[in-house]
């Protein structure tokens, strides 16, 4: 377990966080609603890239400088500000007081457009950005040399072991009444352009059912027409060893580490969040069918009757491309134009 404290005066500024992975919805914004808190009570997660200002355009930076940090696609501009900003959610957070004018924001909250908008309460020193406005989760980004971390007293968050995963309840892909889940909008943006790099530029099956619902639309778009040349399977734990069959696996990031599950083969591998792997490897919902008597387990209820969407699925274009930016396989003529393509039109079918 960690806390934070202020790096000039030592105040305690965190509750006790123990660090998991950088959730992949962290870059997502979502239309005009209140989003969540981006983690959960008692974690926190570092953001290995640069942020905030200063900010050049791309036209400013050099091929070989990009490539540098990993940036193998053209974007607006790039953060030069400094890597490693901590993010908590807002309920963990301590003796910070906000710095009225810096609360500006869009519509319902604060965006953190002007900087850190949050003080240390004992010596005034800026600490944080507090972000809560309309389409962005909340969190408060801790400004990484204002504070220093320090081990804690407590229990530790329980270690989640990759043979558990499969007991985990994930996240639903529908939320009331009828969308889609924000969070699998921004996972299956991140999956999707490492399909499409493993895809090597032909077409590409998936599973039927929700698989399929998620991915198939943008892989009938976005790759050529013709029967599948290749075929991608889920892998992981829980599941039977795919085999030599399979091109491609759908395999879950672990979360804790971020670390995705290895295969036994030499396939290719696509990293999806392991909340959203464990729906579309573990089907939750079971058929509702007549009975009588006590209903069996894994059976539902014919009221209420299983969510459905109200429409398409449509993956978030934005975490598509910051993804897709950082791939070296981008750099290939097919995929480069997928970006470009993307990037003139993030609102263009299928996103």
């Amino acid at each position: 377990m960690t806390v934070f404290v202020c790096a000039r005066c030592d105040a305690v500024l965190t509750a006790p966080v123990t660090r998991i992975a950088l959730p992949v919805h962290a870059r997502h914004s979502c239309g005009h609603e209140l989003l969540p808190p981006l983690m959960d009570p008692g974690t926190y997660a570092v953001d290995p890239e640069p942020s905030g200002p200063p900010w050049r355009p791309w036209n400013e930076i050099a091929a070989d400088e990009a490539e540098a940090r990993g940036i193998f696609a053209p974007e607006h501009a790039l953060s030069f500000g400094p890597p490693g900003a901590i993010v908590v959610a807002p309920g963990d957070t301590r003796g910070t007081v906000l710095i009225p004018e810096r609360c500006d924001g869009y519509c319902m909250g604060l965006d953190g457009r002007d900087g850190p908008n949050l003080a240390c309460a004992h010596c005034g020193q800026e600490v944080a950005t507090r972000i809560d406005d309309c389409s962005y989760w909340q969190a408060v980004w801790l400004v990484p040399h204002a504070v220093r971390r320090l081990a804690a007293d407590g229990p530790a968050r329980p270690a989640v072991d990759r043979e558990t995963l499969a007991q985990q309840q994930g996240t639903p892909p529908i939320e009331p009444p009828g969308a889609w889940s924000s969070r699998w909008e921004a996972a299956i943006g991140a999956a999707l352009a490492h399909l499409l790099a493993a895809s090597e530029g032909a077409p590409v099956a998936v599973p039927e059912g929700l698989a399929m619902d998620v991915f198939g639309r943008a892989l009938d778009v976005l790759l050529p027409p013709g029967p599948p040349a290749k075929r991608a399977v889920l892998a992981g734990p829980g599941l039977p060893d795919p085999g030599p069959a399979p091109d491609i696996v759908l395999v879950p990031r672990h979360p804790r580490t971020g670390q995705a599950w290895r295969a036994s083969t030499t396939m290719e591998t696509v990293p999806l969040a392991a909340d959203v792997w464990t729906h579309l490897a573990f089907p939750r919902e079971g058929l509702p069918l007549p009975v009588t008597g006590r209903m069996p387990d894994g059976v539902l209820r014919d009221e209420p009757l299983p969510r459905h969407p109200w429409g398409s699925f449509r993956a978030d274009s934005r975490v598509f491309l910051h993804t897709l930016a950082r791939l070296p396989a981008v750099r290939q003529p097919w995929l480069r134009r997928i970006y470009d393509q993307v990037k003139d039109h993030p609102y263009a079918r299928p996103f």
